[in-house]
């Protein structure tokens, strides 16, 4: 077993308890998804910030089953929409169901993806499948959807926590990033994020979010 240390937090009043849940609700809830845009530059510090804050992580046996592949390279960004853009026109014109289609409409999406290239940076989360140990033998991850899917939402809030932008991306397949990006066998590509501010011009999509009573069910 590991040494144990103890546990410190900063427990507040209740008052300030429900002061801060509330704060912390209405800075989330301005958290909006936008494709528009803009090229300005984020510090690299401020790129590592994210990925460290979204490797504070729970995982399952504490094997924290993630790699976080920062990509600010132009001919990289370039590539991965060059494949992607493959990808998306093949399922716009070949495989997506009508229902599907009607289902996008209102969000004016196409096959083009030019915030692939936009962005000043993509992290591209990978989730490990399994653990390759230093003789090279396998080892099992536990809850590996779980965690990798915490992991994702924690760097969502932190890009929020920033007034920065990013849209979940995820075409399939995915495995064209695995290949470009040279990244080993037990690594499977979960999502793409763009880093980046919103265009000054950027529009969103005027939706209404579920009320606490649409999504709560009580059993107090």
């Amino acid at each position: 077993m590991s040494d144990m240390i103890s546990l410190r937090i900063d427990k507040l009043n209740r008052d300030d308890l429900v002061q801060s849940s509330f704060e912390y609700y209405e800075k989330l809830d301005k958290r909006r998804t936008t494709r528009e845009l803009s090229d300005e530059e984020i510090p690299l510090e401020v790129l590592e910030n994210l990925i460290l804050s979204a490797g504070t992580s729970p995982s399952g046996a504490n094997l924290q089953p993630w790699t976080f592949a920062l990509v600010r390279n132009k001919e990289l960004k370039k590539l991965i929409r060059q494949e992607a853009e493959k990808i998306e026109k093949k399922s716009y014109e070949e495989q997506f169901s009508k229902e599907k289609l009607d289902d996008l409409k209102f969000t004016g999406l196409n096959w083009e993806k030019p915030f692939l290239e936009d962005a000043p940076a993509l992290i591209v989360v990978f989730k490990h499948k399994y653990r390759v140990d230093e003789e090279g033998n396998h080892h099992k991850i536990y809850y590996p959807n779980e965690s990798i899917g915490i992991s994702t939402g924690l760097l969502f809030s932190a890009i929020h926590n920033l007034g920065l932008c990013t849209i979940p991306y995820t075409p399939l397949p995915l495995t064209f990033i695995k290949r470009i990006l040279k990244r080993p066998e037990n690594e499977a590509p979960f999502m793409i994020l763009p880093i980046a501010y919103p265009k000054k011009s950027a529009k969103i999509p005027n939706k209404i979010r579920k009320s606490l009573e649409e999504i709560i069910v009580r059993y107090d």
